[in-house]
């Protein structure tokens, strides 16, 4: 089906706090729509809006109206954290995801009416339904698309069994198995290796079906979308940019610039005209003054001089005072906030920061080695491989944290560990935020630690909350303080970049160009991969590590 969403006069907030206002979007077959923003900016509450979920935000106040051109269209909301349901089967997960569950619920209870002798029109819906979204072959096509996607376990094995690689294809096959008239995805390029990340790039290339995509990938984003909508937090504005991601970035800069160009040009002007008003008022002062003083000359032609200046100079203000206001006036571009992040070095550690000898690990079937490798002091290793290659329990026996069943592991002299792992366990607590992460820092005052995860976009409403509570792309940010807060001169990064805003990573990029230790980064992040300087590149494939 041929379908068109459209948003109109669209705002969402938290009591006080605006999110975004005034939103209009329309969204028709073959656009492909990124939505960019830092986190917090309301991308999430937005593609709830679009979806029809939660009218009133994410547990705010939402205002404006959401059609859908047919009214009976299909629409696919992703969220960027599956649910993984106890006792649910990867193939009830798979139905569930792609919308076939409910609409199968839909129909079955249609049916019984019909049955009853109900409406045959509600049946025959609902059959439409569960056919558009592909339920009549979905069996089938589930098997063949899950091996496709290298998932690796039977269909009736339960979700909560997964591993976290193996929960990230089963999500790779369900959005590549869904029959949504509109897609609505929310970071669907997050824990996806090489492989996956090309297969859902040409998933998204070859829609038909308009698509709303939440990314932070930068690389996806520029080979997929053809528009841009930017929610600008600071700025309180929505920005739209027709053209893809590289284009949007141009036109961004250029629009920024014209916006500072023209407030600057407006206060010029302004400035001018309140010191020509203020030296007017100076001389009319300065007139009245002398006019008193020489008050007793009776000439009337001097007199009558002293009236046409006073005149004159009055109307010469009156003048000045109209083009203040006549002025269109520029509001001055907010000031944006920007995450300076560094990492506290260390003094540095012995010549080898950590080291393999023979290692084999094994976690139930998979294996892991035998592995013989060693880190140097100042080395820079980007590790990548296939989801479940065995690179985070590679990062584990290199850090002593997972014992090792053969051979010998363990770090050098003077090793200082920094590390943001994959699941941010840190911050995965039910206490407050400030506790989490004033216990990582004993020495520092609450204060302090209050002071810097400000820095970092945690504020007075974030610190008390349960750290389990907050958002993927905050709990990030909290691990990125902690490594500004600690010193270590061992760098240890597992896909650092999943829920975390473009420009929070660019700003890590910085943070590891100018950090002088040792770095371990696990990235699926092609530009990354790109950008960060490294001396050495480890790959992964099915437990075993070698070096290109």
């Amino acid at each position: 089906m041929s379908a068109t969403l459209r948003a109109t006069g669209l705002s969402a907030g938290h009591g006080a706090r605006v999110l975004f206002s005034g939103l209009d979007l329309v969204v028709a077959p073959g656009d492909v729509v990124g939505l960019v923003g830092v986190n917090g900016a309301g991308k999430s509450t937005l593609l709830r809006l679009l979806a029809g979920e939660q009218p009133g935000g994410w547990g705010g106040d939402a205002e404006g109206e959401v059609t859908l051109g047919p009214p009976d269209a299909t629409v696919g909301h992703l969220p960027q954290e599956p649910e993984r349901r106890p006792g649910e089967s990867v193939a009830q997960y798979l139905a569930r995801r792609t919308g076939v569950a409910a609409a199968q619920v839909a129909m079955d209870a249609a049916a019984e009416e019909l049955g009853a002798g109900g409406d045959g029109e509600r049946y025959a819906a609902a059959l439409d339904r569960w056919l558009a979204l592909g339920g009549a072959d979905l069996d089938e096509r589930a098997g063949e698309v899950a091996a496709e996607v290298g998932l690796g376990v039977p269909l009736d094995a339960p979700m909560t069994a997964l591993s976290g690689g193996q929960a990230a294809r089963a999500g790779l096959a369900a959005l590549l198995l869904s029959r949504y008239d509109v897609l609505l995805l929310d970071e669907p390029t997050n824990d996806l290796d090489l492989d996956g990340l090309e297969r859902l790039e040409k998933f998204v290339q070859g829609l038909r079906s308009p698509a709303v995509i939440v990314s932070h990938d930068r690389e996806f984003l520029a080979r997929t979308v053809n528009r841009i909508v930017e929610l600008d937090l600071h700025q309180r504005q929505v920005g739209v940019y027709d053209g893809g991601y590289d284009s949007y970035l141009v036109e961004r800069e250029i629009a920024r610039r014209h916006a500072r160009e023209a407030y600057e040009e407006y206060d010029d002007k302004l400035g001018a005209l309140k010191d020509r008003a203020q030296m007017q008022r100076n001389w009319m002062a300065q007139g009245v003054r002398n006019a008193r003083r020489k008050s007793k000359d009776n000439d009337k032609n001097v007199r009558a001089k002293r009236a046409e200046t006073s005149e004159k100079q009055a109307a010469k203000a009156r003048q000045t005072q109209r083009a203040i206001e006549r002025l269109d006036v520029v509001e001055e571009p907010r000031k944006e906030w920007d995450l300076r992040m560094t990492i506290a070095a260390a003094p540095r550690s012995g010549a080898v920061a950590a080291r393999l000898d023979g290692a084999v690990v094994r976690r139930g079937d998979f294996v892991l080695g035998p592995v013989t490798a060693q880190v140097d002091w100042a080395d820079r290793v980007i590790v990548t491989g296939a989801n479940g290659a065995g690179k985070s329990t590679l990062l584990g026996a290199l850090l002593g944290r997972i014992p090792v069943d053969e051979g010998s592991a363990g770090l050098g002299a003077g090793v200082t560990v920094g590390e943001i792992d994959q699941a941010r366990g840190l911050f995965l607590g039910d206490e407050p935020l400030v506790t989490a992460f004033g216990r990582a820092v004993p020495d520092w005052p609450e204060s302090e630690v209050r002071t810097l995860l400000a820095k970092f976009g945690l504020s007075k409403e974030h610190v008390p909350r349960p750290a389990s509570s907050l958002s993927p792309g905050e709990r990030t940010r909290a691990a990125l303080a902690l490594l500004q807060a600690r010193e270590v001169n061992l760098l240890v990064l597992d896909e650092p970049t999943n829920h975390l805003d473009l420009p929070a990573i660019e700003q890590l990029e910085q943070a590891l160009d100018a950090f002088p230790g040792t770095v371990l980064l696990v990235t699926h992040d092609r530009r990354m991969l790109d950008t960060v300087r490294a001396t050495r590149r480890w790959r992964v494939e099915e437990g075993r590590l070698t070096e290109a």
